[in-house]
């Protein structure tokens, strides 16, 4: 087959292609003209007059083979079924559109975990290993400053107690109990004196009626510890009255009747309370020798 006759097809081919999409764009002369048999020779006839009013001249042979290509759906585009292979490729060819947003979300994600990483795992884990020592090292301090053997045997059965819940990787309970002994550690290092609170302006008393009763009082003296130069130091205080724990500088110390009028009257005859020092807490010990009467009840608020 010569070059121009390779031309000549592909110039017919491309006139039928051009055929069959005017045939397409005119939907009215089709049906009208394809609907009934025998007028397929007006509807090339028509064709070929509305090429002739744009100046171009169709050979015949061209206009009826695209009026076959249309009969039968030649030239058309068919979509691709969709399937798990058309789905993958249309991921692929759109990856530029997703990649970048894609690994913005992969790096914000390793920064993230970077920094739970270091953050939380690690102070965690290091919190994990040094808990053994931890608890040991606290019950021997407290050992070593307990004068009451009592108090070194609560410690220990406390210390073998973590002991078998680290065996467990119980860590959020052992962590409880070295909390407990700390406690214990600080309150017997402590030393001071515990006074009434004797200044102008401030209640060296006070009377309660206890929670969910209606009759009876209680009856405490406002007081402070201070160090050994006289300075004020807050403790920790249990508050008899809600069950709960507090840091204060001055707390309630029930007494009986008898002695919170006895401290009143003191104050009442000059301002000041004579006889103000109530107890001594001394190292080693967990809790002060009081020189007056006293349940050892605390409150906190008043």
């Amino acid at each position: 087959m010569t070059k121009a006759h390779e031309d000549a097809k592909l110039e017919d081919l491309m006139a039928a292609m051009d055929v069959v999409d005017t045939l397409r764009h005119d939907q009215t002369v089709v049906a009208r003209e394809l609907d009934q048999a025998g007028r397929r020779e007006r509807l090339l006839a028509r064709l070929k007059e509305m090429y002739l009013a744009q100046g171009i001249e169709v050979p015949n042979h061209v206009l009826k083979e695209g009026i076959r290509a249309l009969e039968e759906e030649r030239f058309k585009y068919t979509p691709v079924a969709p399937s798990w292979k058309t789905k993958l490729a249309h991921i692929w060819v759109s990856r530029k559109r997703w990649s970048k947003p894609i690994g913005f979300l992969g790096v914000l994600g390793s920064v993230f975990s970077g920094y739970y990483y270091i953050n939380d795992v690690l102070p965690e884990r290091q919190i994990r290993s040094e808990l053994p020592q931890q608890i040991s090292a606290t019950t021997n301090s407290i050992i070593a400053v307990a004068k009451s053997q009592d108090i070194v045997a609560q410690s220990m059965d406390r210390k073998r107690y973590a002991d078998s819940l680290l065996e467990q990787q119980e860590y959020t309970g052992a962590q409880e109990v070295l909390t407990e002994l700390e406690l214990v550690q600080e309150r017997l290092s402590q030393t001071y004196s515990m006074r009434v609170v004797s200044r102008q302006n401030e209640s060296s008393g006070v009377w309660r009626i206890p929670p969910g009763e209606t009759g009876g009082r209680n009856f405490y003296l406002i007081v402070e510890a201070i160090d050994s130069m006289s300075k004020v130091i807050e403790l920790t205080v249990f508050n008899e009255e809600n069950n709960t724990s507090e840091k204060v500088g001055q707390w309630g110390l029930r007494v009986s009747e008898e002695t919170f009028y006895q401290v009143a009257a003191d104050k009442q005859d000059d301002g000041v309370i004579q006889n103000n020092l109530v107890g001594k807490k001394n190292r080693g010990e967990l809790e002060p020798q009081y020189s007056i009467a006293t349940t050892g009840g605390t409150i906190t608020q008043w």
